[in-house]
């Protein structure tokens, strides 16, 4: 394990690195351990969106310690395993490993998108190592009632950016995530300019969303059995203008398997960002709904 330390607008923050089975993890820790009130760690958790995607979120919380990483292959975390794929089980190892080694007792868990779906395999595996899990927009498309639509739209996302590239997926990936209610077979990948995006092809496919590296992600079906009996508090989460799409149905049918209602939150699937990738959510008003749901 190394580390490094700076100051910040929320005071010390530590980088420090995790050997785990086949990876080296990179994480930061934002304030003290433990922490002078007791509070257990806030740990916040993407994918394939690494600790960056949280810089907004992390300042909104001064007062408490926030922990945040890179899951494995992703932003400074290696891996060593031969592996290429986002598994949602591996990577819950991993967070396991992290939990332990903060020191801190369980923590409460902010987790987005795929990082959502690694907190459930956590929570299922060990749930002594949350006390809360706020899971926000988890895209399972396995727990949809159209899921044999929905895997068949994301197959023919990842033909167009096999054939034509990044811009071509990315314009499947971006009318996917628009469609509003049940998938159909007029689901169709449109041209990249009907988003603004390149048709030019430059050869890479490695893209995390597109290369089909995380449909274990997508295909991953939580165990409610197991989720409704944990000693975990599990919130299922989704923004308010997600309403309709695919991550709020996602979102829905999961939080219908654990016998609960969605939580709202403000804003989008990205709600609690700033400018970190371009397309700003309401992150104030998204800390705010976070505070209250944690507070239970």
């Amino acid at each position: 394990m190394s580390s490094a330390s700076s100051s910040g607008p929320i005071g010390m923050t530590t980088t420090l690195s995790l050997a785990v089975p086949g990876a080296t993890l990179a994480y930061d820790v934002h304030g003290p351990l433990p922490a002078p009130d007791g509070q257990p760690p806030l740990l916040m958790v993407g994918q394939p969106m690494d600790a960056s995607g949280f810089a907004t979120l992390t300042g909104l919380f001064p007062d408490r310690t926030v922990v945040t990483y890179d899951p494995r292959g992703l932003g400074r975390s290696t891996r060593s395993d031969g592996r290429t794929e986002h598994d949602p089980e591996v990577q819950a190892a991993d967070l396991h490993a992290l939990v332990g080694a903060l020191g801190a007792g369980p923590v409460d868990l902010f987790a987005s998108s795929g990082g959502a779906v690694t907190a459930l395999a956590l929570v299922t595996a060990h749930p002594g190592d949350v006390r809360t899990l706020v899971a926000h927009e988890p895209p399972m498309l396995s727990v949809l009632p159209d899921a044999e639509q929905a895997f068949q739209a994301w197959r023919r996302i990842q033909l167009a950016y096999d054939k034509d590239g990044w811009g071509a997926g990315m314009a499947g990936f971006m009318a996917l995530t628009s469609w509003q209610g049940e998938l159909t077979d007029e689901f169709t990948v449109p041209d990249p300019a009907t988003f603004g995006l390149p048709a030019d092809d430059d050869g890479s496919r490695t893209d995390p969303l597109l290369s089909g590296v995380s449909d274990p992600v997508t295909a991953y079906r939580p165990d409610a059995a197991a989720l409704r009996a944990a000693s975990t508090r599990v919130v299922v989460a989704a923004g308010v203008e997600s309403q309709g799409t695919l991550t709020w149905r996602t979102s829905v049918a999961t939080a219908e398997l654990l016998d609960q209602e969605l939580a709202v939150f403000p804003s989008h699937h990205g709600g609690f960002m700033g400018d970190e990738h371009g397309y700003a959510g309401q992150p104030e008003a998204f800390a705010t709904r976070l505070r209250e749901v944690l507070a239970g």
